[in-house]
């Protein structure tokens, strides 16, 4: 078993779609990045790539290429699935917090769940996804920021998925 955190934070602005955990939440503001800004998928990846020893989504996904420009954020999650399950791995569990003043998310946790379910292949009873507020301390607690911080739990790939996968 490895265990990998990951951690992104990205600033709020008007006119942008706000989408975390692979869902759009209704909003006046967005996150700002370079891909679609979704701060839950963004640190899951990270925890996926450090649990496999593979370095970060800066690596992977990096901000100065075009390619990346606006991208739907579960692509880069599937990605980096397929980076995971090359090395012979797999997920079996991941819990994150999503740190936000505004909007209130609870409401869009179950949704958030079953998509993260759905793109890593695991059943909902493994993803954890919590809310939290910033109590309006610094630029999250201040409504400028969001961010996410996850922790990815990944088992090795039993044999014959593994032989399948090369």
């Amino acid at each position: 078993m490895r265990a990998g955190i990951g951690y992104d934070i990205h600033r709020l602005a008007p006119g942008r779609p706000l989408r975390l955990g692979g869902i759009v939440i209704p909003s006046p503001v967005g996150l700002l990045g370079h891909s679609d800004g979704d701060v839950l998928l963004h640190a899951l990846c990270d925890a996926l790539l450090g649990a496999a020893a593979l370095g970060d989504i800066g690596e992977h996904f990096p901000d100065t290429d075009p390619a990346f420009r606006g991208a739907d954020s579960a692509l880069l999650l599937t990605a980096t699935l397929a980076k995971v399950r090359a090395a012979g791995l797999r997920p079996v569990q991941v819990d994150a917090t999503v740190v936000a003043q505004q909007p209130r998310l609870t409401p869009h946790k179950a949704a958030m769940r079953q998509r993260i379910a759905e793109l890593l292949g695991l059943e909902p009873a493994c993803v954890s996804v919590k809310a939290k507020t910033n109590e309006g301390l610094d630029a999250i607690g201040s409504g400028l920021a969001i961010a996410a911080h996850a922790i990815a739990l990944l088992d090795t790939l039993p044999e014959r998925e593994s032989v399948e996968m090369s």
